[in-house]
């Protein structure tokens, strides 16, 4: 048994890669009996959607050693160690924030604490650290994290803790050379509350993500006196795969025209030539009249994500649950959704197939999702609400194989089971 264990130990750790085809060399190397060995989870009974297999339907989830294993209408064997039955549930790919904040300012919250209970296995900073405190980060976030944590290195060398409106810290060269240092944690370039005028904080940013070849996601503002406008900034500046956040805010980006409420052609034109939208709803970026006149118009966001922090997280209580429920509001499908919460953010910053995606041989992140009917009130960032008749809420977490939040102890085992106790009569 002993030697059965430390087998399959090896095997998760040959398991780098993200094919399946290499998943499924190494399994055919493994002795017969450690390939029939049960599963250390099973998820039975769920409604699966998991949009990059194109699976919507009723399937059970199998996971042994971290990954994905199995999944199929019915497992019947092997037997399971644990067993979470999960019928009138969805189950998802653990869903991808991709904006988020946990380092470099008063508002950072710790990953875990926040983004486990909401279903959410990886977390993208948002431009936290910058070159200068990248170890500092890495050895105080980074290391101490069960939740995936990747980043948006910011274009200030000191991050959020410095001053993101001094050009004079905005060096390009040192921030790509981060970049390139550590390809394995950040995924891109945060350009963000540059208060002068001009283009100078969006033109550095941009140009560490070309040296560096990764995204740039940007939120500068638009106002008059800034001598930026939206249409320059999403035609001329921003590059395809360039990412704006804050999406459905008339603050950082004018997605509607004011007078005749209606999608600005150039958002569409910027769309064509692979600009991207991201929702980072957050405390101040989500207004209803915009997300409703736009998704009314066929203008979604790429990417849902919740730029949640200690302001937010108690006002407009925007978990990735949260801002779903609200574009569902609006129209979107659960199916898409889902979609935009686990595919579009892995592919935008270059991690997909590896995440947003329960494909036989990946990491077994996992959430589990229930849908609430009845009358609930959803809040936008402008103090204003929204009665819906459901909304989703997250009931269970499993990262990398293992249940890291379970709300209503589904994994649990009853109390009184004979021999649940050890020690304890």
């Amino acid at each position: 048994m002993k030697a059965g264990r430390a087998h399959r130990t090896k095997l998760r750790r040959l398991l780098t890669g993200t094919c399946a085809i290499g998943l499924g060399l190494a399994l055919a190397a493994v002795p017969a009996a450690s390939q029939e060995a049960p599963y250390d989870l099973l998820i039975a009974g769920g409604h699966v959607i998991d949009p990059a297999n194109e699976i919507d339907g009723v399937r059970d989830v199998g996971i042994r050693d971290g990954r994905i294993v199995r999944v199929a209408p019915r497992i019947t064997a092997p037997s399971a160690r644990r067993t979470v039955h999960a019928a009138g549930l969805y189950v998802v790919p653990g869903l991808v924030d991709l904006h988020t904040h946990h380092y470099g300012y008063r508002g950072a919250l710790f990953p875990d604490d926040t983004a486990l209970p909401a279903g959410t296995t990886t977390v993208v900073d948002a431009g936290g650290p910058g070159w200068r405190n990248f170890d500092d980060y890495r050895e105080k976030i980074l290391r101490r994290a069960t939740a995936r944590v990747l980043t948006f290195i910011n274009s200030v060398g000191l991050g959020m803790g410095g001053n993101e409106s001094d050009p004079a810290d905005m060096d390009p060269r040192a921030t790509a050379d981060a970049i390139l240092a550590f390809p394995d944690l950040i995924v891109g370039v945060k350009n963000a509350h540059f208060g002068g005028e001009g283009w100078v904080a969006v033109e550095r940013a941009i140009e560490a993500g070309r040296l560096a070849g990764r995204p740039a996601i940007l939120d500068s503002t638009i106002a008059s006196w800034s001598g930026r406008d939206t249409r320059q900034k999403v035609l001329e500046r921003m590059r395809p795969g360039d990412i704006h956040t804050h999406f459905y805010n008339d603050r950082q980006l004018e997605v509607l025209d004011r007078r005749t409420r209606q999608v600005q052609p150039y958002m569409h034109e910027a769309r064509r030539r692979g600009v991207l939208f991201d929702l980072g709803h957050g405390g101040g970026s989500f207004f209803w009249p915009v997300a409703d006149r736009a998704m009314a118009q066929g203008f979604p966001p790429d990417t849902i994500s919740t730029d949640l922090h200690s302001g937010s997280i108690l006002s407009t209580e925007s978990d990735m649950p949260d801002a779903i429920s609200k574009l569902m509001l609006a129209g979107m499908g659960l199916h898409e959704a889902i979609y935009r919460s686990t595919v579009t953010p892995a592919r935008t910053i270059g991690r997909f197939p590896e995440i947003g995606t329960l494909g036989e041989g990946r990491d077994a992140d996992v959430a589990i999702l229930q849908m609430e009917t009845g009358v609930f009130s959803l809040h936008d960032a402008r103090g204003m609400k929204r009665l819906a008749r459901q909304r989703l809420v997250n009931v269970l977490t499993v990262r990398a194989g293992e249940v890291v939040y379970d709300r209503d102890g589904r994994a649990f085992q009853d109390w009184d089971t004979p021999g649940a106790y050890m020690g304890v009569r």
